[in-house]
């Protein structure tokens, strides 16, 4: 399973005003939830007037930190331009895959927006009837879609998405340790017992450094 997530925001610094998922299992795109939140600042007129979220809509809605936990759940989260939603929303437990930077490298020369790649790549999908293009269900549609003509084209599966890309904040290197510097995939080959004592011993490791870890010894086993 993958959890495409995406947000809405008071504008480009944060500020979250709605989140929404839906899943990619078996190529198809079900489960579907959304959440308009309260956010912890004004909503400004520009990310207003692209969303169409208002502060009555707002109103009395659950936190962010009150919302999000039940969009845990799924060993890897996708988002469009993965690295701004993984760092407006608290920290999720798995590992993030960004379809910007796949398309980027997959289909270079087109324009990058989800609509964009929508319209070039002739994605089928039907978002909701009664949302639009930036709110935050309605753009997770899209970003499955375009997640499965990325798994259908190049053949690459969540693991070798992860490969093929970085986005910024995951861990592909050790950030401390004797091993600091280094690929988790080698140290997994050269060192396996090391990543399993950390595993074993390391109650407060980050959730995406131990995924990496533990994905990386089973791509060595």
């Amino acid at each position: 399973m993958l959890r495409v997530i995406d947000t809405e925001t008071c504008g480009l610094q944060g500020g979250i005003v709605e989140v929404a998922s839906v899943d990619v299992i078996d190529g198809k795109i079900v489960n579907p939830m959304s959440d308009l939140i309260s956010p912890d600042r004004p909503i400004s007129h520009q990310a207003m007037a692209i969303h169409k979220i208002t502060e009555a809509m707002v109103q009395g809605k659950p936190t962010i930190e009150q919302a999000i936990t039940r969009y845990h759940g799924s060993p890897y989260y996708v988002a469009h331009n993965a690295s701004f939603d993984r760092r407006v929303l608290p920290e999720m437990p798995g590992e993030w895959i960004c379809t910007m930077a796949l398309s980027r490298r997959l289909w270079p020369g087109l324009k990058y927006s989800n609509q964009a790649l929508r319209e070039s790549l002739q994605l089928e999908v039907t978002p909701p009837a009664e949302l639009h293009a930036h709110r935050a269900l309605y753009d997770c549609y899209v970003t499955a879609a375009l997640l499965i003509r990325i798994m259908s084209f190049s053949g690459w599966d969540a693991p070798e998405m992860i490969r093929r890309i970085e986005v910024k904040g995951s861990y592909n290197t050790f950030p401390f340790g004797k091993y600091r510097g280094q690929k988790v995939d080698d140290v997994a080959k050269k060192d396996p017992g090391y990543l399993k004592w950390m595993l074993k011993n390391i109650t407060d490791l980050k959730p995406d450094l131990r995924s990496a870890m533990q994905r990386a010894l089973s791509a060595s086993d």
